[in-house]
């Protein structure tokens, strides 16, 4: 099969025929027909990222395509089924804390790292390799519809970080990176859960603009001033209401001071979800002062990715009209073009916007 290889940080990817993989037990095989190409695929090639990534590999996180083959332990999956494959791969030997790798991405710990060399290539490839469990049916779609769905990844995310924090129907939301790719997504899914009010703090004016335009008066968009007191008094002016969750999803190059007004903005007995990049790459830590997380009763969930049940459910919630797949703007690339893809997406895919590989 033909194949995208990263052979070293920093360098190009080649496209290669590389052998075609072979379903065992717990396996299934799926021919890929839209991955999409996340919009600092280019930081995680170029090693900027610091990912643990076992190298050579396919990169790639996740797909929507169909099944092509199926281990011996399949009972409802079957070839020719339209299926989400999650990148999410998780280790079967302990149910309570589990490894976790990112198939084709990234990997958490030297456990999870072992894990990734076996779930080691990801979706930029025709046909990828998944766990049983993750290979998720999303029930039958016109070919022509893929590239949409591809989508779902970007959306799964901060859906992820809502279930953790019990997030409840007329609930005031914050979205801490609300114009970001990850952000405004949040946005959308927060609204599909049934968040009577979202505050959108950012200071991209455009964007801020866009968010009111698409969802209506349920948004409250906030412009960031960079003061810490000021912009956490602004955004919590901006909510009808106590603020009753607080989704942080912004990158590691922004300050920690940024992250910090938002999640403090949540009133006493709320939650707080930190799934951005905070320290990453060094620096400072986020510092939460312990008196106001103890005497207030706040909640702090740190959440990476999603649980197995997450892709089901947003599927249903996509299918009920509530999650409208029209949200994004779709450009394909050929696998022949990964490369082109991967600089498109580092200058293109904001907002509302996917790239995706089509092989």
């Amino acid at each position: 099969m033909k194949a995208a290889v990263l052979r070293a940080f920093g360098a190009p990817l080649s496209i290669e025929t590389v052998p075609d993989p072979v379903p065992g037990t717990g396996e299934v095989i799926v021919d890929v027909v839209a991955a999409r190409v996340l919009s600092y695929t280019n930081e995680v090639l170029s090693g900027a990222r610091r990912y643990n990534l076992d190298l050579p590999v396919i990169p790639g996180t996740g797909a929507i395509g169909r099944v092509r083959a199926v281990g011996p332990d399949a009972t409802r999956l079957a070839p020719g089924d339209w299926v989400l494959c999650d990148p999410t791969v998780r280790s079967r030997d302990d149910a309570l804390a589990p490894d976790i790798t990112l198939q084709g991405w990234s990997s958490r710990g030297e456990g999870g790292l072992r894990l990734q060399r076996y779930f080691h290539d990801g979706s930029f490839a025709e046909r990828i390799r998944v766990p049983t469990e993750n290979a998720v049916p999303i029930g039958p779609i016109d070919p022509t519809e893929a590239p949409a769905w591809a989508a779902i990844g970007m959306a799964l995310v901060p859906y992820g970080g809502f279930l953790a924090a019990g997030l409840q129907p007329g609930e005031t939301v914050l979205v801490s990176g609300a114009t970001g790719a990850f952000g405004s997504i949040a946005v959308a899914v927060a609204l599909a859960m049934g968040a009577a009010c979202v505050v959108a703090p950012g200071r991209n004016q455009a964007m801020l603009a866009e968010l009111g335009r698409r969802f209506g008066a349920r948004v409250r968009p906030v412009t960031l001033s960079g003061d810490e007191d000021a912009d956490r008094e602004r955004m919590q002016a901006a909510a009808p209401g106590p603020i009753d969750c607080v989704l942080d999803i912004l990158p590691p190059s922004v300050s920690t001071t940024v992250v910090r007004a938002a999640v403090m903005a949540v009133r006493p007995y709320g939650r707080a979800v930190l799934m951005g990049g905070v320290g990453m790459l060094g620096g400072a830590g986020l510092e939460l002062p312990y008196p106001w997380i103890m005497r207030n009763c706040v909640s702090i969930h740190g959440v990476w990715m999603y649980p197995r049940e997450a892709v089901p459910r947003m599927v249903a919630l996509i299918r009920a009209g509530l999650l409208p797949l029209d949200l994004y703007q779709v450009t394909p690339f050929r696998l022949d073009d990964a490369n082109a893809a991967v600089a498109h997406a580092a200058t293109e895919s904001g907002p509302f916007r996917v790239t995706v590989l089509t092989p």
